[in-house]
């Protein structure tokens, strides 16, 4: 597939624009290759967006996001420091991109690293469950999440089965739920709407004003092809009610379907110009904990004016 750079599919949307896109990658070319063939190792996906910082951010501008949260994460031990400095190197040069940190849960003081990059500019911190092969608040963290705590900064777990891990002993709604229990306090967001365990991260984002989901491939209309989940089973009355804990996300450059999919079932539905705020700009502000909105620039409305 081709990426999606249609100027006339992207100019007509103020339902969208501007937005917030808070889970994107940005990751050495290198690395992204070797997360690509990990994924199409694992699936049938393949993938044609662009990879490198000012081709992706292109892609985002052009379909009226303000603002782009980069999450990293380390797949072993001893990585992480360089990805955080090297991720927030490009962010400094960057009007668009919001970095997050990582750390991986065998890392030589969990704490410092995690410290270090928020002191470089890093928003918040990403934890890929699976891949990192930890469990949500998982002992080996716990001085990383105190310093998470400390700098009040969110964190979005990978804390979900979807779409390849129903047999994973790192993910699911126990160990997200322990999370929440140990950690009240924290910001904390299930990536993919915790497929597929929807109902329960519902229902615990609905008990929980510091939970949040992002619609991240879950509710884009490739959802079922790719991960064989209905995005209508989340009812419209659903999203309305909960449009202050559920954000926009894509996964984007590395999904296998034009960008323009991660948003189109979310604009085919009839939902109300507030809860379309919500999704799409206000929630992920909130999350991040923005002191002011992003600098949009280039004339683009802003959230009340849309």
């Amino acid at each position: 597939m081709s990426p999606d750079n249609s100027r006339s599919a992207e100019t007509t949307e103020p339902a969208f624009r501007p937005a917030i896109d808070a889970h994107t990658h940005l990751f050495p070319e290198r690395l992204t290759a070797a997360i690509r063939r990990s994924l199409s190792d694992e699936t049938d996906w393949e993938f044609s967006h662009p990879v490198t910082r000012s081709a992706i951010e292109a892609v985002l501008r052009s379909a009226g996001v303000a603002a782009a949260v980069a999450l990293p994460y380390a797949h072993e031990a001893g990585l992480a420091r360089e990805l955080n400095a090297w991720l927030c190197d490009q962010a400094d040069s960057s009007d668009l991109l919001i970095p997050f940190a990582t750390v991986h849960p065998d890392d030589e003081d969990v704490a410092a690293v995690v410290r270090d990059a928020f002191e470089a500019g890093a928003r918040g911190l990403k934890i890929h469950c699976p891949v990192q092969e930890c469990r949500p608040a998982d002992s080996r963290l716990e001085p990383a999440l105190e310093v998470v705590a400390e700098y009040d900064r969110p964190i979005t777990y990978h804390g979900g089965t979807a779409p390849m891990f129903e047999d994973n002993p790192y993910v699911g709604f126990d160990g997200f739920a322990e999370l929440v229990g140990s950690y009240p306090e924290l910001r904390v967001c299930c990536a993919h709407m915790g497929t597929y365990e929807v109902e329960a991260f519902l229902e615990l984002a609905r008990e929980h004003a510091s939970v949040y989901l992002d619609t991240t491939f879950a509710m884009s209309t490739s959802a079922e092809e790719t991960m064989g989940f209905d995005p209508s089973s989340i009812a419209d009355e659903t999203v309305v009610e909960l449009s202050e804990s559920i954000m926009y996300g894509s996964d984007f450059p590395n999904i296998p379907y034009p960008y323009r999919n991660e948003r189109a079932g979310l604009l085919a539905r009839d939902l109300p110009r507030e809860t379309m705020r919500d999704v799409f700009y206000r929630t992920a502000i909130d999350y991040l904990g923005l002191e002011s909105e992003p600098d949009l620039g280039d004339g683009t409305e802003t959230a009340g004016g849309v």
